[in-house]
């Protein structure tokens, strides 16, 4: 019986809202005018438990819309739309009391609309695909998909709003609107003209060398974190600020060099991209810098060894037609120094030693060489020597194992027979002969 006078009165006070007389919908749409705009300028809103009337708990909701944006929220799907927003919100603020609250809202709704106006703008519209600035060639991105990081404000790129360079030099990335922002220039212009390392060991000169500033960005910097901390790079031995130094892990050529230690360090982020695009080319001389490194890594003696002989087999590919139709010195087209001279290393291949796999893949191309000349073709194998100390056994080679070769004339040997003979080479004394033979012609005619 209590249910049903409730489920009465309930009636009785929420009349259907598609049952209003004509004039009745107008009405209460002026009333919930007034009623809002009296909320606005008293500054409640329908969330206050303070405004909630005793007469509308048993409110259901069908005075409500629930399907209206919330204050301060734009689903712009689209350019037009947002450029739509801003004028809007524009004329809103000039209706409102000048430095008011609301208005300051307003400007800074303002502020976001535009930001995201220029996010959604498309960057074919504005943007050039090329951009050169402090010798770094940009190109402009397109790809959505990927997250990448600035390497300017440290921030993500978010691909699918934002506009953002990739320098095709040192790889360096940002946002479109960073670019004007950038003081370091292209790395790889330092590799082209002075590639070199640093071969000192973390050559540090402290702090107030650097007037406690960051050695790229000049920010102000301290080992206590205040105001930025002090992050020092492993490879230069110099202070970066955390925009400039991100604790990347980098393989040290000074620590390689001096201590066959390739344990990755921590450096900065130009010293962590020169070091990339320095990896693979050859300027480590070992034998200058340190020559006591062969004595105590096998694995070098050994890649030394095959270097030199495939410098030996170099002369037989070069005039061999075969051998250049075959492209075969292309094997060693990632490592073109290994063709050039035994001497040169770059950090790459002393990375491979330590690894082992230099010493697998060099070793098949140089079974695959010495097949080519002593097996595979008929012309190679006819430039080959015979002993000439014991006039036995089988053809030689310059690079076999057991052989050794004359400095003066190349002429190739047994190692045993070349070594047991105290006499000269027999090619050079030919050699000498025929050219005395040679000089006394012309004199005896002219004495004659």
């Amino acid at each position: 019986m209590e249910c049903d006078e409730k489920l009465l009165r309930f009636r009785q006070a929420h009349l259907n809202p598609f049952n209003k007389q004509p004039g009745q919908g107008q009405h209460d749409q002026e009333a919930g005018d007034d009623l809002s705009c009296r909320d606005s300028l008293l500054g409640l809103s329908h969330g206050d438990p303070g405004f909630q009337c005793s007469e509308r708990v048993m409110d259901l909701g069908l005075a409500e819309d629930h399907f209206s944006r919330p204050v301060g929220l734009f689903l712009a799907s689209d350019i037009q739309q947002l450029r739509q927003a801003i004028e809007e919100c524009k004329q809103v603020i000039l209706e409102l009391p000048e430095h008011s609250e609301r208005q300051k809202d307003a400007v800074v709704r303002l502020i976001h609309l535009r930001l995201k106006l220029q996010e959604l703008k498309d960057p074919s519209e504005d943007e050039p695909n090329i951009r050169v600035l402090l010798e770094h060639r940009f190109y402009k991105e397109k790809s959505k998909s990927v997250k990448q990081t600035c390497d300017k404000c440290n921030a993500i790129i978010w691909g699918l709003i934002q506009t953002w360079y990739t320098c095709t030099g040192c790889y360096y990335r940002c946002h479109s609107k960073c670019l004007n922002l950038i003081t370091k220039p292209c790395v790889r212009s330092k590799v082209s003209h002075q590639a070199e390392y640093e071969l000192s060991i973390c050559p540090e000169t402290g702090l107030d060398s650097q007037d406690y500033r960051c050695a790229e960005c000049r920010a102000p910097i301290s080992l206590r974190g205040v105001p930025s901390e002090a992050r020092q790079c492993d490879y230069t031995g110099l202070y970066y600020c955390g925009n400039c130094h991100w604790n990347d892990l980098a393989i040290i050529p000074a620590r390689v060099i001096h201590n066959w230690d390739f344990e990755p360090r921590k450096v900065s982020r130009c010293s962590m991209r020169y070091l990339a695009l320095m990896v693979s080319r050859p300027v480590l001389k070992l034998r200058e810098i340190n020559p006591l490194l062969f004595n105590y890594v096998e694995e070098l003696v050994e890649i030394r060894k095959l270097r030199q002989d495939i410098l030996l087999m170099k002369p037989y590919f070069i005039t061999c037609k075969e051998a250049m139709e075959a492209r075969l010195l292309l094997q060693l087209q990632d490592r073109q120094h290994f063709v050039e001279n035994d001497e040169m290393y770059s950090l790459q291949d002393l990375v491979d030693i330590q690894a082992g796999r230099l010493s697998c893949s060099l070793t098949e191309i140089h079974t695959l060489f010495a097949k080519h000349i002593k097996l595979d073709c008929e012309r190679c194998q006819a430039k080959g020597f015979v002993c000439e100390l014991c006039k036995e056994g089988d053809v030689l080679f310059p690079f076999d194992s057991h052989t050794s070769v004359c400095t003066d004339c190349s002429a190739v040997f047994h190692r045993d027979c070349y070594y047991d003979n105290s006499t000269t080479c027999p090619r050079c004394a030919r050699l000498s002969l025929r050219k005395q033979s040679l000089f006394r012609g012309p004199s005896a005619e002219e004495q004659a």
